[in-house]
């Protein structure tokens, strides 16, 4: 049996859901001194490294003149792709512009009766950093972390948005990467990929310009150097393995639920497919139903390692414990495969993403529902959000004064400085209040 199914409140059970509990996942420590030796060689060699690393793990005869990607290879691009993946681009791509639309915040003051204002200014960052996965060397073109990562960028204002992704062996990128990419105003593409690609945007090389934020998935050696960076530039968040939570009453099909669970399962050995259902009958056909499927999948291997090691059935007595449950895993992708799952919505506190009745499937998000697919992992959605337009967005606070405002407000400014010890900060109110030049 691929995976067994446990009662919730057994000893087992509640060794399970410690293990959900507790999943964030720690990069060894190998990875992190090989990424910190990595980025320090871009930021002292810049192009020359980029070019070291390309040809060491990536194409071995890369040139610099290949780095950017070229009019005349967005041109080739377009003439390699089909009609039909044009249409589905042209459909993700409106129905993600129309979703991220909605998210664009406004500058906005207020003005109290004393003539002060007060208000919140917007502003995009002036460069962003776009990482896309290579995907197999370049044999499965993630589109969709194109999309994802670009649009909201683009309905942010960003005025520079800088794409980076791995070359194959001869060099080049997947058409249809460069097809997405050119469809949605990014021009500026660069072949190059994992951390020496993380660093370059960070740093700035001779080639690349510097970002001020860094968004999207990688490895974990992506990860890692994300991280080390962060600071010196923004991210958009530390991405563990792709996970799923499935919460399911009798009313659920066993067969959508293995499909699901599969989908995350395929991902990666580390992925994490998990199943908490108050129907122990619905436990025993989905696995039933995980071993008969996974044979019909390309990723077979992947997807068994996944759910051998980390695939959870767990069996709880009612949809109160469920919920409660799924707020505690605050998992990525949260399903509810429950009837009328919008009546527990409310009862939702913390997830990346929620998906409603049988018809929702996830890779609905992933690709085309509008929703960012970029999600907060490892229990991380009990406190951030998925990618957005505010991924791209800074606020400055605005404070405008009169004097007769600050007249009336001074003593209790000077009063909270000359509290704290700060008597310069009084003193720049005092003068003032007294007309001072």
């Amino acid at each position: 049996m691929i995976i067994t199914p446990t009662k919730s409140s057994s000893e087992a059970g509640q060794k399970l859901i410690a293990q959900m509990l507790n999943r964030f996942l720690e990069t060894d420590t190998g990875c992190r001194k090989m990424v910190a030796e990595i980025l320090a060689a871009v930021r002292e060699k810049g192009d020359d490294a980029l070019l070291e690393y390309t040809r060491k793990f990536d194409a071995a005869n890369f040139q610099m003149s290949q780095l950017q990607v070229t009019h005349e290879e967005f041109d080739r691009a377009h003439s390699q792709v089909d009609a039909e993946f044009m249409e589905t681009l042209s459909l993700a791509v409106e129905r993600l512009q129309f979703f991220h639309e909605q998210e664009l915040e406004k500058s906005w003051t207020l003005t109290r009766d004393d003539g002060v204002i007060t208000g919140r200014l917007v502003r995009p960052v002036a460069a962003a950093g776009l990482y896309v996965p290579g995907g197999q060397g370049g044999k499965t073109p993630l589109v969709s972390s194109v999309l994802m990562n670009g649009i909201p960028a683009g309905i942010a204002g960003v005025e520079k948005r800088i794409m980076v992704t791995p070359p194959n062996e001869k060099g080049e990128v997947h058409p249809a990467l460069l097809v997405a990419a050119s469809e949605i105003g990014i021009d500026q593409v660069f072949k190059v990929g994992s951390c020496w690609a993380i660093a370059a945007l960070a740093y700035g090389t001779r080639s690349i310009p510097r970002v001020d934020v860094i968004v999207g998935p990688g490895n974990q050696y992506v990860a890692e150097a994300k991280q080390q960076v962060s600071g010196i530039v923004g991210i958009d968040m530390i991405a563990g393995p792709s996970e799923v939570l499935i919460v399911a009453d009798g009313s659920s099909r066993p067969s959508y639920i293995a499909a699901d669970m599969l989908a995350q399962a395929e991902h990666d050995p580390q992925a994490l497919a998990m199943l908490v259902t108050t129907s122990p009958e619905i436990g025993d056909q989905v696995v039933h139903e995980l071993e008969r499927q996974l044979q019909e999948l390309s990723r077979r291997e992947i997807a068994a390692t996944a759910l051998k090691n980390r695939g959870i059935i767990l069996i709880v007595d009612d949809l109160d414990e469920a919920i409660k449950l799924a707020n505690n895993i605050a998992a990525e992708h949260l399903e509810l495969m429950i009837e009328k799952p919008d009546t527990w919505l409310h009862a939702i506190q913390h997830a990346g993403a929620i998906f409603l009745g049988n018809y929702s499937p996830e890779a609905a998000g992933d690709y085309l529902a509008g929703p960012n697919h970029v999600l907060p992992t490892m229990g991380t959605a009990r406190f951030s959000s998925a990618l957005g337009v505010e991924t791209f967005l800074k606020k400055s606070s605005i404070i405008s004064y009169n004097r007769a405002a600050l007249l009336e407000d001074g003593p209790h400014i000077m009063a909270l400085a000359n509290l704290e010890g700060l008597s310069a900060h009084a003193k720049s109110v005092a003068m003032r209040m007294k007309g001072e030049d």
